[in-house]
């Protein structure tokens, strides 16, 4: 039987035992692909430890933080004026990392690096964009994030990190500047599409104009030509007449080729589609006073056409 004494070394020795493994599986450790491990020896920065198996002294030495080096993305809200006195918001996503070599001073230089970077843009955007204008903020919102990268590029390095970029992914004002913005640009094209069509009346009515006193002139031409050739056609009439007949006298025959036109053209208007019921003097003596009518009417024709003017 064992005595008490004999347990408690036992016991001894198998909690020891245990402590060792402990120790020597503890006193492994990785390090993944773009990362660092920083190493301290009783709370003193001891060393970086780089990716693969490391070893470490156990319960001596700690990891106490793993750093990478990948590229990462912090989106920045800023909500500043323009010059114009418009507020806007502006979306600026900063790329960092950490520089390879400088992991410790990312470490131990800054407790909060994402709130120092967000720090930074607020101070560059909000020095630089109230002195653009609203419409030269989104025209230049490259130039915007140029100054945020510079800017945070040379004040980061302090601390061992770089700023591959920011940019600046958006721009948005008021909804109720927005609006303003869009009925602007509506009036604007308005103005332009009622200045484009009023000049578009403009023509057409030149062109009517235009068109219709060229057709004037030529049916004035035609109505001319036509009374000649009336005149003409009956004076050649009468003459043919009054040598066949010689007991006629002109007066007699221009009355004849007279009343044949005027019988002829209430032929025509009889058989035209469309007419309408006219109520003509058939008497003698309206007769007669239609021969005057269109005796005198030709006459004038004919003195108009000999007019020099």
């Amino acid at each position: 039987m064992n005595s008490p004494a004999s347990v408690l070394i036992l016991v001894f020795w198998a909690i020891l035992a245990f402590f060792l493994i402990i120790a020597f599986f503890s006193g492994f450790f990785t390090v993944q692909q773009q990362s660092r491990a920083i190493i301290e020896r009783f709370g003193r920065y001891l060393r970086t430890a780089k990716p693969g198996l490391n070893i470490k002294v156990p319960y001596i030495d700690h990891v106490v933080q793993r750093v990478s080096l990948r590229v990462q993305q912090l989106p920045v809200e800023v909500e500043t004026k323009t010059a114009d006195n418009v507020f806007v918001k502006l979306f600026v996503a900063v790329q960092y990392r950490v520089v390879e070599g400088n992991e410790a001073d990312s470490y131990y230089k800054l407790q909060d690096h994402v709130e120092q970077i967000k720090s930074y843009v607020l101070d560059v955007v909000r020095a630089k964009v109230p002195k653009m204008s609203l419409d030269e903020v989104f025209e230049k919102k490259d130039d915007v994030g140029l100054a945020v990268k510079n800017e945070l590029d040379v004040s980061m390095k302090v601390y061992g990190f770089e700023i591959p970029n920011a940019l600046v992914t958006d721009v948005n004002p008021a909804d109720s500047v927005k609006a303003a913005m869009n009925e602007i640009q509506t009036q604007q094209r308005l103005q332009v599409a009622a200045a484009a069509k009023g000049e578009a009346n403009k023509i057409l009515v030149v062109k009517n104009a235009e068109a219709e006193a060229e057709s004037k002139h030529l049916q004035g031409e035609g109505i001319a030509k036509q009374r000649r050739a009336i005149v003409d056609g009956l004076r050649d009439s009468i003459a043919a007449f009054s040598d066949k007949v010689g007991a006629v006298t002109a007066q007699d025959a221009l009355n004849l080729v007279l009343l044949t036109q005027y019988f002829d053209t209430l032929k025509e208007i009889g058989v035209s589609a469309g007419s309408k019921v006219i109520l003509m003097p058939h008497s003698p003596g309206g007769m007669t006073d239609i021969a005057e009518q269109l005796r005198g009417a030709i006459i004038a024709a004919n003195e108009s056409s000999k007019d020099p003017k």
